[in-house]
């Protein structure tokens, strides 16, 4: 990315089968958790595996960038606040994610929100129609379509702009299917939106 957004808010649980995998419940409205700016790391940087946590995790997500401020939006209006999408892995420490009581440290760690480019899409573009693979040293780990999301995209946006105003730049990764797991150093870690881009990180210990 050219410049880290103001804010990174993020869905967790925004696919039933990732819900599931994880052992808990679908929910009934969306569940809301901030990465912080500092996190971001583009393209081909390194994810550093950090001293604290022995379970890191992929999770491959769309992610929407904001091109105009929104602020208590409906959700037509939202879905026009849409200004570009793009790649992005919300890595986890999975164990701390279990053992803190809340997410904070463990979406949090430097390095932790590789974001690819964003790609602008037409007003008319039809997002159920995206979808997010993600992958690990080649192998697919990951396959899910924004048409499988509990909360589709406007309904998030619109969402989320009634708790917090949401900036242009800001970004929100809207959720990851099932299929995440454990990054080890010396991976090569994927998240691709065809038609979009493919976003590629090398895994390194601290």
């Amino acid at each position: 990315m050219a410049s880290r957004p103001g804010k990174i808010v993020c869905v967790g649980r925004n696919y039933a089968a990732h819900a599931r995998e994880l052992g808990n419940p679908v929910p009934e409205r969306p569940l809301l958790f901030l990465k912080p700016p500092s996190a971001v790391i583009g393209d081909g940087e390194p994810i550093v595996l950090p001293a604290a946590s022995r379970q890191v995790e992929h999770e491959a997500e769309i992610a929407i960038v904001l091109g105009a401020r929104l602020c208590r939006a409906d959700e037509a209006t939202a879905r026009r606040a849409v200004g570009g999408i793009a790649c992005l892995n919300d890595v986890t420490a999975r164990d701390l994610q279990k053992t803190d009581g809340q997410w904070t440290r463990a979406k949090g760690f430097d390095t932790f929100c590789p974001v690819g480019p964003p790609r602008t899409v037409p007003h008319d573009f039809d997002l159920a129609t995206l979808e997010v693979i993600g992958r690990v040293n080649g192998q697919e780990r990951q396959r899910g379509k924004a048409a499988d999301m509990i909360f589709a995209v406007p309904q998030l946006l619109s969402y989320i702009s009634h708790v917090m105003t949401l900036e242009p730049g800001d970004l929100v990764a809207t959720g990851t299917p099932e299929g995440v797991g454990p990054l080890v150093a010396g991976d090569i870690v994927e998240v691709e939106i065809p038609g979009v881009g493919v976003l590629r990180n090398p895994v390194v210990a601290a």
